[in-house]
């Protein structure tokens, strides 16, 4: 199953970094937020990933271009006039990595339907990549299998400005609203498993992923929720950034399950 990430926004919220990277490029622990959620599904062996992105495209391919030879011990032998290379001992991911410009305003379902000839026609998951989790995501892919519907979202407690959810007592999401004043309702933490019909319900560019698509499936009753009761946490600030710094720092970062 392919993992798309949302790596295309401007991160106008911590501006002090994205103005000179994008969101998804800022760097915790001295590697790139986005490294890390990808760590975090190669952990439960999904290792095909999508990036959606955007903003600063160029610095995203340019990273994973150089990905390979900055995780490997490397020899450069210019005595006869020339480079030779020699790699050696290599610390890399068994990563499969598609980055694909979807447009510089494009936004979130229209980023997600750019990418449509990339998924094909199987299911796959999807989620941000300015956030960080210790969902199990095996048991999410199981429980998306098991209800049958066309989308699952995680959804966490969490009194932060995101969109909204009423879930009933069959986990089904019964309305779904954007931001407002923190509330402690559950909200839309990402971490999606998502039908390719999902497609279907996104019109263009100028689709917003949070409105629409998940609205008509809220009316058509195939949104499902997973709630997880663990951590999350995204960095929309440099506050933000600084705490998940200090958790990998002291070496309490729930989200990090892998050795190194």
């Amino acid at each position: 199953m392919k993992v798309i990430i949302l790596a295309g926004g401007f991160g106008t919220r911590i501006s002090e970094e994205s103005q000179f990277r994008p969101k998804p490029m800022i760097e915790i622990g001295e590697k790139p937020i986005l490294w890390h959620i990808m760590k975090e599904y190669s952990y439960y062996g999904f290792n095909e990933f999508i990036i959606c992105a955007g903003y600063k495209q160029h610095m995203v391919k340019e990273w994973f271009a150089d990905y390979f030879i900055h995780s490997s011990d490397v020899t450069f032998d210019y005595r006869n006039g020339r480079r030779d290379v020699e790699i050696h001992e290599t610390h890399i991911e068994p990563w499969k990595v598609t980055v694909v410009d979807t447009g510089l305003h494009t936004m979130t379902g229209g980023r997600v339907k750019r990418i449509q000839k990339y998924v094909g026609n199987e299911p796959f998951m999807l989620t941000y990549g300015d956030g960080v989790c210790d969902v199990d995501i095996s048991k999410l892919v199981e429980f998306h299998k098991s209800h049958g519907k066309i989308a699952t979202l995680t959804a966490v407690l969490q009194e932060q400005q995101k969109g909204v959810l009423d879930i009933g007592g069959d986990n089904a999401v019964k309305s779904f609203r954007e931001k407002n004043m923190s509330d402690g309702s559950p909200i839309n933490a990402g971490y999606m498993v998502l039908q390719p019909e999902i497609f279907e319900l996104i019109d263009g560019d100028k689709t917003i992923f949070e409105k629409e698509p998940l609205e008509r499936l809220v009316e058509r009753g195939e949104l499902m929720s997973y709630m997880h009761k663990g951590f999350w946490q995204c960095m929309d600030n440099a506050r933000e950034k600084l705490m998940l710094e200090k958790l990998l720092e002291t070496n309490s970062a729930p989200w990090k399950r892998w050795t190194e």
